[in-house]
């Protein structure tokens, strides 16, 4: 079956030519013009990724998927924005969105994120990896998608879990922020490692005591990121 991608913009130039595109790559595309209209095609469309625009007419780009992810529902989106501005991008994320790209951009590239994460969704943790890893007071439960610290459930978004997931399969081991890019995103590419540090600012703030002055995921300068067991525990179990 195809794969359904609804496209939000109220540029029907953009619009047409991410269709054409898309179309062309093999994916069933349905288009609406404003914020609001997503949750009639959401019903009626079922998408399996939203191509979503920052700035658009009645609810914009930031408040639908604050919606949406307030209503559990955890379609993908990738988020457009016209602007260059980092915080704009950040706010995104902050609000649910999978991943952003910045106008103009090449719609091979689009279709290549779209492509990288209907994989990443393939390559989830089967039912059968019941067994939760463990690392300093943190639980994580790759089946059931469930982290608990000192016992206290976290809310983490599906990216910050499979950023969490990824860290404690490598755990111990330096990571870049390529090698996360490419293992959490799945981008065959040269991306912007921005990215992954607003997702470890994030996973920081929900998983440390300090964010601060993390005991958890550290910072090696000028390299990337690892995941250590706090002072006193040497061992992540299964």
């Amino acid at each position: 079956m195809k794969k359904k991608i609804l496209i939000v913009d109220d540029e029907p130039s953009i619009s047409m030519l991410i269709e054409f595109n898309l179309k062309l790559a093999g994916f069933e595309v349905h288009c609406v013009f404003d914020g609001e209209a997503v949750f009639d095609a959401i019903q009626s469309f079922r998408p399996d990724l939203i191509v979503l625009d920052l700035m658009l007419p009645k609810m914009d780009g930031l408040q639908v998927c604050r919606k949406l992810r307030s209503q559990g529902n955890l379609v993908p989106i990738i988020m457009l924005t016209a602007m260059q501005d980092l915080t704009d991008k950040i706010a995104g994320l902050d609000n649910g969105a999978d991943d952003y790209m910045t106008k103009p951009f090449s719609p091979q590239e689009l279709i290549s994120r779209i492509h990288a994460i209907h994989r990443r969704i393939q390559t989830l943790p089967s039912t059968t990896e019941v067994a939760p890893m463990t690392i300093g007071q943190i639980s994580v439960k790759a089946d059931q998608r469930e982290v608990t610290v000192n016992g206290a459930p976290i809310e983490l978004t599906p990216k910050e879990f499979e950023l969490l997931l990824f860290l404690c399969k490598h755990r111990g081991k330096v990571l870049s922020r390529q090698q996360l890019l490419h293992g959490v995103w799945d981008y065959h590419f040269l991306g912007d490692t921005r990215i992954v540090d607003v997702h470890i600012s994030h996973l920081r703030d929900k998983i440390e005591r300090n964010a601060r002055n993390p005991e958890y995921i550290m910072t090696v300068r000028n390299v990337g990121y690892k995941l250590t067991e706090p002072a006193g525990k040497e061992s992540l179990a299964y």
